[in-house]
Formats: C-alpha cells, sequence, structure tokens
C-alpha cells in the first residue's frame, strides 16, 4: 500500500442510528453520507472507529458497516477500518472478520484500559500485524486509552511496512511528531489542525470534516501552498463551531449538526446520551455562521 494515500482529509463516519436507544443502524443514511462525502471530495473514510460508535457497535453491524462503504468508495476513495479492544486476540479476531474485504487498512489504537507497558505496546500491534497483509494506521489517543505511544515505538513500528501512518491526538505531539518519525502523521486533533499542518502533518482524520468538508480541503489547500495568512483566517473562524461539536462527548454534537443540516438522524446509541438542548441551540447558532463562509 502506498503510505501516500494517508494524507489529505479523511472523514471518520459517525454511524446513524434509529430506535429506542440507537438499537439499530439507519442503513439509507449511512449511505447517503458516504455518497456525500465522496462527492465532496474527501481523501479518504473511516468507518466504524470512535466517532463511529465502534466500541458499541456487534460484529454483524461493524463488517455490514465496512462491505458497505467499500462497495461505494471503490474507486473513488480509500476505506479504513476501525479496530480495537483490550485483548489482543479480541482486535485480531475483529481483522480476521473484516480482512476480505478490499480495504486500505485498520486504524488501530493501542489496548484500552490495561495501559500496558510500550513493550506490551509494541507486542500488541506486531501481533496484529501478523493476521494481516493490510496496512495498520497507528491511533495514539490516551485520554480514551489511558496510554500514550512513545516516539522510540513509533520510531520502532515506522520501520516496519505493516505500518503505514499515524492519527495523533495528544497536543504536545501534534507539533512535534512530524519531525521526528519517518510516517505520515495525520491530526486527529481537529483544535490543533492548523498548527499540525503548519509542523509537517500530512493531514486530518476529522470528526468536524462532517459538517464543512470543503473548509477542511479548502484548509489544507492554503497550508500546503504556504498561504498561512489565509489559513489562519479561515481556521480561526472555524474554531467556534469546533469548540462547540467537542464540549459533549463525541460524536453527540457531531450528530446533532448533523441533524441540523438534514444529512443524519441525532439518535446515539447508549450509554451515549442525545445533544443538551442548549448545546443544540448554540451549534445552530455557530452553523448559520459557519454555513455563509
Amino acid at each position: 500500500m502506498n503510505p501516500a494515500i494517508f494524507e489529505g482529509v479523511w472523514i471518520p463516519l459517525v454511524t446513524p442510528m434509529t430506535g429506542a436507544n440507537g438499537a439499530q443502524i439507519d442503513r439509507s443514511a449511512f449511505a447517503r453520507l458516504v455518497n456525500f462525502y465522496l462527492a465532496a471530495g474527501v481523501s479518504g473514510l473511516v468507518v466504524a472507529g470512535t466517532t463511529g460508535e465502534g466500541a458499541l457497535l456487534a460484529p454483524d453491524e461493524r463488517r455490514w458497516l465496512v462491505e458497505t462503504a467499500c462497495h461505494l468508495a471503490q474507486d473513488h476513495a480509500p476505506v479504513v477500518a476501525g479496530v480495537g479492544a483490550a485483548d489482543t486476540s479480541d482486535a485480531a479476531h475483529q481483522i480476521g472478520s473484516l480482512d476480505d474485504l478490499p480495504l486500505a487498512g485498520y486504524l488501530v489504537p493501542p489496548p484500552y484500559y490495561l495501559r500496558p507497558s510500550q513493550d506490551g505496546i509494541l507486542w500488541h500491534y506486531r501481533t496484529l500485524a501478523a493476521v494481516t497483509r493490510k496496512p495498520l494506521v497507528l491511533y495514539n489517543v490516551p485520554l480514551r486509552t489511558g496510554v500514550a505511544l512513545g516516539v522510540e515505538t513509533i520510531r520502532a513500528l515506522a520501520s516496519h511496512s505493516a505500518f503505514a501512518a499515524i492519527k495523533e491526538c495528544d497536543e504536545h505531539s501534534l507539533t512535534h511528531l512530524p519531525s521526528q518519525v519517518a510516517m505520515p502523521v495525520l491530526c486527529g486533533d481537529d483544535m490543533q489542525l492548523l498548527p499540525a499542518l503548519h509542523a509537517g502533518a500530512r493531514g486530518c482524520i476529522s470528526a468536524a470534516a462532517h459538517v464543512r468538508p470543503d473548509l477542511y480541503l479548502k484548509l489544507l489547500r492554503y497550508a500546503r501552498e504556504g498561504d498561512m495568512v489565509h489559513a489562519t483566517m479561515l481556521f480561526n473562524g472555524m474554531k467556534p463551531l469546533i469548540r462547540r461539536l467537542f464540549s459533549e462527548p463525541n460524536p453527540v454534537a457531531i450528530k446533532a449538526a448533523l441533524a441540523s443540516l438534514g444529512l443524519c438522524p441525532e439518535t446515539v446509541r447508549r450509554p451515549l446520551m442525545p445533544c443538551s438542548d442548549a448545546l443544540r441551540k448554540a451549534i445552530d447558532v455557530q452553523l448559520e455562521v459557519t454555513m455563509a463562509f
């Protein structure tokens, strides 16, 4: 797999849900979303990741989502599947259940909750690399997993062709990591996107890009052209909405914004709870501003 595909603006797709407490996937809404973002010209799609409520999906639901995205996106954009577990064998089983599909790879965090040592993290990733020929994208998200990938760990994995890129969510690392490791760095913290791009990040996997993917594509173009004046002006205008989209657990506010835009139901699966009325109103106000850009 050419590592150059792991750049640009990637959308970590929400999973549209319906029914009491989000019991069912809204399949028609999911297909509409995939087609919408493909038409917008995004670089790739992540399915069943954090923003897709991946930890709450049953195996058959994950399979359907990934298979559908691959079918709709074929010849248009690469698709990566989110795979995560505390137990390495569980993560390996998830990969095995999807590995026959035409995926561009897997987005994989360290084992969560256990907080393993760096040697344990290396063992986890190398074990998973041995069960597939598809590339793995590292996912450093210590706020969720309770453990961070160290720079030396990332370097060790980057030396192996099985590991193609890293989604970095740590604010400090985003402005240092691109110059420290020999693999593409994708920004996973929307509020740090412009500093990350300035530091050498190759793109982003951005939940907030659901709302205005065109603005993210424009921002990336400005950054690539070295036009930091226009990039900064645009990014400063995007920040108020970004803040609101992450002021309640992801993807609660993202789905509320998409519902206001008529793109997706705002239903989330329990134990996630619906967006608060106050935040929904604030999002709608900010959407009016942002949609005028």
